[in-house]
């Protein structure tokens, strides 16, 4: 009975936090603004950088706080309900609803903004080494994209560095393969010399 209980509860928490995290904060602002839906602009996708690109940079940090708190409300209600695999099933399934948001045609963000939070859920040391590692390669080549990666390479490093719980190790590995699989065209373009540098609007 305990065993069922708790597969139930992982259940709930896995399409909960999937549910909130298909909430896509860029497509709910975009869609009030001038120009529409930030998909349809800029990169086409639906995240904080985009936003940032197209609607300045006040509407991108709105919309990475969003994202955050999508991310960081399920991880903490896994982790008290369900321990460490509460919180990294929450983890997970947040990321997808982010990326895949069921509520916006599937087409979401690329995971960078749910993986800089999870990486503090993580090891708040993990989370600094995500977010220095995001800073020094977006702003070293002026690519967001470069920066995002290597960030997203920092989280499974710095979860084996610190000796993290095993559910944790397997959220941050998990959360790197996909930031990095979400940004394979941008690596392409990286490699052939085409990325572009990123330019937020100036309202």
């Amino acid at each position: 009975m305990v065993n069922k209980m708790m597969v139930l509860k992982y259940v709930l928490i896995a399409l909960g936090s999937y549910l909130f995290g298909s909430i896509s904060f860029s497509v709910l602002l975009s869609r009030k603004m001038p120009k529409g839906d930030v998909r349809k602009q800029g990169s086409g996708n639906a995240g904080a950088t985009n936003m940032a690109r197209v609607y300045g940079l006040g509407a991108g940090f709105k919309v990475l706080v969003g994202d955050m708190i999508k991310a960081g409300i399920p991880m903490l209600c896994g982790k008290l309900l369900a321990g460490e695999w509460g919180l990294a099933i929450a983890g997970l399934a947040a990321m997808i609803g982010h990326c895949f948001p069921l509520f916006h045609d599937f087409k979401g963000g690329k995971g960078v903004s749910v993986g800089g939070i999870t990486s503090f859920f993580v090891d708040w040391r993990v989370g600094a080494m995500v977010v220095g590692g995001f800073l020094i390669g977006a702003f070293g080549t002026k690519k967001v994209s470069f920066g995002s990666v290597v960030g997203a390479v920092m989280i499974t490093v710095g979860a084996v560095i610190f000796h993290v719980s095993t559910p944790r190790l397997i959220l941050s590995a998990v959360d790197m393969c996909i930031v990095i699989w979400r940004h394979k065209e941008n690596i392409k373009r990286l490699i052939n010399g085409t990325e572009a540098d990123f330019k937020p609007h100036r309202n």
